[in-house]
């Protein structure tokens, strides 16, 4: 059975990922001044995406083990590389599935 403080942990490790999406998007986007360059819906929204992610680690972290987090947070890159190749159209190269593997593997050898 699958505890429900892990599902938590993944949602915010999750909505995390889409925040770091989200503030590469406004990073390719040319802004009038300095000003406009860090106040904007997308950032904005994006550090408040951050602070309820932060919110769930937090009541995450009542059911699952502290030496599982860092492990369970690996997972935000497999997200990162899923999110970024569909919607930034970026190339999911040999190198990065690779890398990817690697990851899947520490978690499924540390997790269990």
């Amino acid at each position: 059975m699958i505890n429900k403080y892990v599902v938590i942990f993944l949602l915010s490790i999750f909505i995390a990922s889409c925040a770091q999406i989200i503030l590469k998007t406004s990073a390719d986007i040319k802004h009038e001044n300095f000003l406009k360059e860090y106040l904007n819906i997308r950032v904005l929204g994006a550090y408040m995406i951050f602070f309820a992610s932060t919110i769930l680690t937090i009541i995450a972290y009542r059911g699952v083990e502290l030496k599982k987090g860092p492990i369970l947070e690996s997972v935000g890159y497999i997200f990162v590389l899923a999110l970024s190749g569909i919607f930034l159209n970026e190339k999911i190269t040999l190198n990065k599935l690779i890398g990817t593997m690697m990851v899947i593997g520490g978690i499924f050898l540390f997790c269990r």
